[in-house]
């Protein structure tokens, strides 16, 4: 007589296997996600920082051909345009919500100006005298656009 034994040849995860890699899982997310937020607002802050470098570069070359520095020009971001009160003018392009403004000294001799990305939590100011960028990080101003008051006086 033979015997007839049947085994059981069923595949898959026990309960607690599933478990321990869920857990692995959201340690991971718990992680990773803070981390991911930290590195947005950096990059809204490098985008605001270029875009000063930018205006900087432009109020430089506009001054080397006008011997003057453009007008000032209120918090806005997009296509900027200045001029010099005259028929001299020179324009260019803020990345998307970034918001550039500046401020004339006497007789457009010298400038301020400041960026900010209304995502990020960096305030970039420079002017004619001091061309190193400076910053200014306030958690606060998060989520807030660029104000002609954020933008220090022209030396």
């Amino acid at each position: 007589m033979m015997n007839l034994v049947k085994t059981k040849t069923e595949k898959g995860f026990t309960l607690i296997e599933l478990m321990i890699v869920v857990a692995i899982i959201g340690i991971l997310a718990a992680i990773a996600i803070p981390q991911f937020a930290s590195y947005r607002v950096k990059a809204f802050n490098s985008a605001a920082k270029a875009d000063l470098h930018t205006a900087q570069t432009v109020f430089e070359v506009f001054f080397n051909d006008n011997d003057q520095y453009p007008n000032a020009v209120t918090a806005d971001t997009g296509s900027l345009s200045f001029t010099d009160g005259g028929s001299a003018s020179v324009s260019f392009n803020t990345s998307k919500t970034v918001f550039f403004a500046s401020k004339a000294g006497a007789n457009n001799q010298t400038y301020s100006a400041a960026t900010k990305h209304t995502s990020g939590s960096g305030l970039y100011t420079a002017d004619s005298n001091t061309p190193t960028q400076l910053e200014t990080i306030d958690e606060a101003t998060k989520g807030t656009a660029l104000t002609n008051a954020d933008v220090p006086a022209a030396p």
